[in-house]
Formats: structure tokens, sequence, C-alpha cells
């Protein structure tokens, strides 16, 4: 067979033996998965939102209520209310306006705009921090600036509470008798006033400055005060006062109470918060498994469930990430953050159920969760604490914070600030939304395969996707390809980008009914690196500490491989000088070798380690890679006396020496009289150890006198030792 014939028998042999073997390289196919709410929120939504089971599904429609010129002047929406008439009132900042919204009409409806002349229409800094309604279900408003005070809104507005110390009224709350309190500041009071709102009266005096919420339940009162964090439980007789817990945010800025009693606390640190980068994947993230609750509802028989393929996640791409780590369950926290969400129990037990990196506005409960506002990217939270699961149900590109919410005729209200604006939140969903994926890293130029995705489409909804791809970690570079068209996903769809490092993918999610949404729970795309070196990132070798291991030089290396082939290693050694590398171990698989060192001569030595990537490839692709260690020197022969001199002066004896070695510095010089077990280390001449030559005067005094044998032991820095005996006649 010519020399042509058998090159073109090995390619087609290679050929096949990669086809055999693609299951198995780690080349052929690498893939990154995108399965939890934590991946998911690194990437852009439009109209989409995403929890921490790891899911994306369309947003609840949202809607925008216009209240004319009304919130021209307006900076914040601090309250919302509904009364019986399904009339919507909002407390704004900074001119204190209530405006009412009823049957879509807007109008303010306190202050009038000329029946207050201290009003008027420009900056007055006032705040309507607080609504509620009377027993009589007349508007409540309290009303914070220079002087805080309670307006009652019937057929007129009338002041029904006003107190020196008190320029802030933060919060309303009614108990079942229908008494009013109010939590103010800056002294840290709480009102009583009784359903008429009179006979006002000094419930609680707090050592804070501000009570921010209250809310009532179970009999009792329960506060939330500002500089200290604290959650107080009042009993309603005035005879009971508890901190039920001392919180590490300096503000408890809101209260809600379950119907099994577990209060929930929004506790949050503007200034922790502003020190900060936004980490909205910390707050998304999820413990392994899931609580034993019921089960998700399942996809109607109208629709298609999509499925990713298996594999090994140990070979998955990950985007070039170590294995994630498994987060610990959550605690109170031991150190500031900028808000968290505390659950406390009937008996007092405390656990955090929510943290993110924003400053908490507003929460309430409805329908077995938490719906939390916060800032400042304006974003809605919902917290199911019985299933951990939590959502992105709301984000807002325009407004800064969500800084008040109520449920009403089935929707939610949102107030948002800075701009200040009203959002009507439905239950239906968007009919379209978009993902824009986190870039996926290749690590080099890629071939990118296909992509898969695990979810349910039911009947009358459509997942579609597109990708784009390019050499620059930013999806901005105008050298990214441009997006591929989109096509409808119903199993594992090709993705037709050019190759390169990064990837981005785009998922449309639609629907042609309002209580339907496609739900993505997974999304895999794979890639292909072709084949790289593999690569000796570090060779160490070093004589052995090991008293036990005489002579052994231990060799430690560290190897890595790009396309995450497996490696075998060659370990060879020369003598510097010489050229000839000298095989000392073949077909290694531990990063670490011991070569006993008395096999070769005393000399300075190098070590050479290749690693070779054949296992994972054909012959033609497979590929090696090599590193040299720092020169070694291999020492196994003790230090020499050249020379010696012994004098006797008086009663003393001095013996001075000459003490060299050929390769290692001097280590240890010590000497012992007629066989004593004392040794007595000695000093240089220079007093230091740094040299391959060393010179020692010795004076030894007292010795008897007669015959005395000096013994004397010399050892170079790596412990080769040698023993030499003088013997001295004394007068």
């Amino acid at each position: 067979m010519n020399n042509k014939r058998i090159e073109g028998f090995v390619r087609f042999v290679c050929i096949l033996f990669l086809y055999a073997a693609a299951g198995a390289l780690a080349v052929t196919s690498v893939i990154t998965r995108h399965n939890s709410g934590e991946d998911f929120a690194k990437g852009d939504t439009e109209q989409v939102v995403v929890d921490s089971a790891g899911t994306l599904r369309l947003a609840p429609r949202t809607r925008h209520i216009d209240c004319g010129q009304l919130l021209k002047d307006v900076w914040t929406i601090n309250c919302l209310l509904t009364d019986h008439r399904q009339a919507l009132y909002l407390g704004t900042s900074p001119n204190g306006t209530v405006i009412r919204i009823l049957n879509d009409q807007a109008m303010q409806v306190w202050p009038k705009h000329t029946a207050d002349p201290t009003v008027g229409d420009g900056f007055t800094n006032q705040h309507v921090f607080a609504l509620a309604l009377d027993v009589a279900d007349r508007l409540l408003i309290g009303v914070s600036g220079e002087k805080g005070k309670l307006v009652r809104l019937g057929a007129e507005a009338e002041t029904v509470f006003e107190h020196d110390k008190v320029q802030y009224i933060h919060a309303i709350a009614r108990d079942a008798e229908d008494n009013i309190y109010l939590g103010t500041g800056p002294e840290g009071l709480i009102f009583r006033l009784d359903p008429f709102c009179q006979s006002a009266e000094i419930f609680y005096d707090a050592q804070d400055k501000n009570i921010l919420s209250l809310v009532m339940g179970d009999g009792a009162l329960y506060a939330g005060a500002d500089q200290r964090g604290l959650v107080y439980k009042l009993s309603l007789d005035g005879r009971e006062t508890a901190v039920l817990y001392d919180s590490e945010q300096t503000e408890i800025t809101a209260l809600q109470i379950d119907e099994a009693g577990n209060v929930y606390a929004a506790a949050t640190s503007a200034q922790a918060a502003a020190q900060q980068l936004r980490a909205a994947s910390a707050a998304m993230a999820k413990l392994p498994g899931r609580p034993d609750t019921e089960a998700s509802a399942q996809p109607d028989g109208e629709g298609v469930t999509l499925t990713t393929a298996n594999s090994d996640d140990a070979k998955d791409d990950q985007q070039q990430q170590p294995s994630r780590p498994t987060p610990s369950p959550p605690q109170p926290p031991a150190a500031r953050t900028a808000g968290q969400i505390y659950k406390i129990t009937p008996d007092g037990f405390v656990t955090t159920i929510f943290s993110e990196m924003a400053v908490f506005y507003t929460l309430l409960i409805q329908d077995d969760r938490l719906w939390l506002g916060t800032g400042n990217d304006g974003r809605l939270y919902t917290v199911n604490p019985a299933t951990e699961q939590k959502s992105i149900a709301y984000e807002d590109n325009l407004s800064a914070q969500i800084t008040a919410l109520t449920p009403m005729n089935g929707a939610f209200y949102v107030g948002l600030s800075n701009p200040a604006r009203l959002i009507r939140l439905e239950q239906a969903y968007e009919k379209e939304g978009l993902f824009r994926s986190p870039l996926i890293d290749a690590g080099q130029p890629a071939r990118w395969g296909k992509i898969q995705l695990e979810a349910d489409v039911p009947g009358g909804c459509e997942i579609r996707v597109a990708s784009r791809s390019g050499n620059v970690n930013d999806p901005n570079d105008p050298t990214f390809s441009p997006w591929t068209d989109e096509t409808v996903l119903t199993g594992p769809t090709a993705l037709h980008s050019p190759a390169g490092r990064f990837l981005q993918y785009r998922l449309r999610l639609s629907t042609s009914a309002d209580d339907k949404t496609p739900v993505v729970r997974e999304a895999a795309v794979s890639h292909v690196v072709p084949n790289l070196a593999p690569q000796v990132t570090s060779v160490r070798a070093a004589r052995s500490r090991d008293k036990n291991k005489p002579g052994i030089i231990e060799i430690n290396f560290a190897a890595q491989d790009d396309n995450r082939d497996e490696l075998t290693y060659k370990i060879e050694f020369r003598q510097i000088g010489r050229s000839r590398w000298i095989l000392l171990k073949d077909e290694l698989t531990q990063p670490r070798f011991e070569w006993d060192g008395r096999t070769v001569e005393d000399g300075r030595y190098e070590i050479r380690v290749t690693a070779d990537d054949y296992k994972g490839n054909c012959p033609d692709t497979a590929l090696t890679g090599s590193r040299i260690s720092d020169p070694l020197v291999i020492d196994n022969t003790p230090p020499v006396i050249d020379s010696a001199d012994v004098r006797i002066e008086g009663d003393d004896v001095v013996l001075k020496l000459k003490v060299r070695d050929e390769l290692t510095v001097i280590g240890k010089v010590a000497y012992t009289v007629n066989s004593n077990e004392r040794w007595i280390s000695v000093l240089p001449d220079d007093s230091i150890y740094d040299a391959l030559e060393e010179t020692f005067a010795i004076r030894i005094n007292d010795l008897d006198s007669g015959p005395n044998v000096i013994a004397v032991s010399v050892a170079d820095d790596v412990g080769n030792t040698q023993y030499r005996s003088f013997e001295v006649q004394v007068p």
C-alpha cells in the first residue's frame, strides 16, 4: 500500500472513530443550560416574568391609568386605598394631594384647589403617607409636613387630630371596635382615637423617631419603627409590650399578618441599598428541591410539552463556570443587607423568606402570596412562603420605585414614583413577550448547534426562537451578527448563527387566550469547539519534606483542556547542559509523581511534563502541551571538611574548620565531646549559613585533662550529613 493510500485510510478511520465516539467526546458537544430563576434573571425581559422555580411566562397585562394633569407635579404616590364604591384613592407628595379615581374618572378630592389657601398650587412640602376609612366609610387622610394632622373627608374636610409632637403620620390602623391608631413621628408616638376620631390619647411612646407601619391582628397591634428596625407587639389593653424582632435593617416599612397569625415584616435600609449593586439573581436563587406541597397544574390536552434531552451534568458547560454552589437555608442575616422580608411565627420564631439589594416600600398579602414593591429598579415581586416560589411579577422601565399597592376588582393597582404613574395589573396575560438570554460564552470561537426547551405550550400559545453570535462580550457591539429569522419551537431546533465565541438567543412567547401562557422551565443550547491543545499550567519539583522518604523528589503539576478531554501525562528529565530528555514515566493519569533522586548523579535538573488528549481524539486531531519546571538541584552527597586545625589555648581547645558543599548551602554544624548525647550547634564565622563554603572557629572550654574526643557533624541545607572526630590531648 503506497503512502497516499495509507494517509487516506488513516483519515477514513479517524472519521469513523469520531462518528462512533461522538456521544463520549467532550469536544463534540457542550451544553449550556438555563433552568433557574437565577439564570433567567440575568437576561432581559419584555412583558415576560421570571420566577425562582426557573420558569419564564407571559407577564400579567398592564394598563396605564390616565390621571390627566393631576400627577404633573407629583413625585411620589405614597399610598393607595379602595372604598365600598370601588373608588381608588391616591395619597401623594410633595404637595400632599389626594386623588380619587371612580368610573375611570380622576379628580383631586383634597385639598380643593381654592378652598385651602395654605396649600395653593405650588410646592408645599406636604405629604400624604397614609389613608384609611372610619366606621362610616369616610376617608381619613394622614397629612405630614411642618405640622402633622388627621383630616376626615365627609361632606367637607375637617381636621380631627393634631398634636404638638406630631409632624408625620406614617400609618393608620383600625381595630375590631373601630378605634383608630396612628403611627407618627418624629417622637415615635402611637395615638389611639375613638371611632369618631375623638378622645385622642398616647397609646405607646417608643424610643424610636418614627412609627412607619401598623397592622392589626390576633387582638394586638403590631408596629414597625425606624432607626433600630424593631417590630413591636402591643396588647390593645395596654398591659403588654414586646419587641418581636430586632432586625439588621434600619426601617420596618411595611407589616402584614396572615390567617395563621404569622407576621411578615418588610425591613429595609436605604443607605445599604445605595452602597450595593443590583443583584436580582440573589433574590431569585432557589434551594435544591421543593417543599412538599400540591403539584402544579398540568397542561391541558390541547397543548404541547417540550422536553430537553438528558446529558451528563458534569459535561454541561454551565457558562464555563464551576458547579453551582448549594445555597444555604435562609436564616436571619448576620450582616446588614438592603432589604429582607422576615416571617415571625406566633411563637416568635423568625426566618428570612426573601432578600434583595433594594429598598422595600410596600407589602401586602393576596391569594396566599406576598406582593412586594421595591426600588430603584421599579420591580414588583411575589413570594409564596409555602412553596418558596418567587417571581418578578412586574418591572417598570420608566419609574424608579413601586411605592404603593392595592387589589381591586380582581386586579392590582400599582403606584409608581419618580415619575409618578398609576398602573393596573390585570389577571389576563399579555398577548406577547420577549426574553433575551444572557450571552453564552463558549470560551473559543464555536459552531452553534441546536436549542431545546423544556416547556409547556398550551393550545393557542406559541414560542418562537431567534439567535445571533459574535466575538465580543457585549451584546450591543455592532459586530454581532443580525438576529436570525424566528422559528416556531416544536422540538430541537437548529440555531443558524455563524461561528463565534458568544451566542444570544431570543424567545418570543405569545398567546391568543387571556388565561393561557407558555411556560419555559429550561433552555439548553449546544456548541462545538474545535480541538484545542491541552495546557500544562504549572510544574513543581522539590525534595520531599517527609523524613521517611530520603532522596525522594515530589513532582506536582496542573493541566487544563478547554475541550474537557481526558488527559494522560508523560514526565521526562534532563541534566541542565544536556539536550536529550530521558523518559521517567508515561501514561500517567494523576497530576503527581514521586521520583527517587538517588538513582541519578548529583547535579541540576529540569523536569518536563507533557499532557496528551489522544484518548478523546483520533490520531489526526490529538494534541499535546508541555511545560518545563524551574531548575531542580539533586544533591545526595554531604558536605566535606576541606581543612581542620586543632589548637590548645590555655584551658581551651580551639577547632578551626573549613566546610564545603558542591551544590547546597551549608545548613548545620554541631559538635559533642566524648560521645555525650548533647550536641551543641555552632554558627559560622560570619554568623549566617548562606554559602556553599563556610569557616568555623569552635572554642571548647573546661575539658578534662588527658585524651578527649571531639565529634563534629556537618550537614547541608537538605539534610545530607557527614561525621568526623578529632582526638585532643589536654595538659
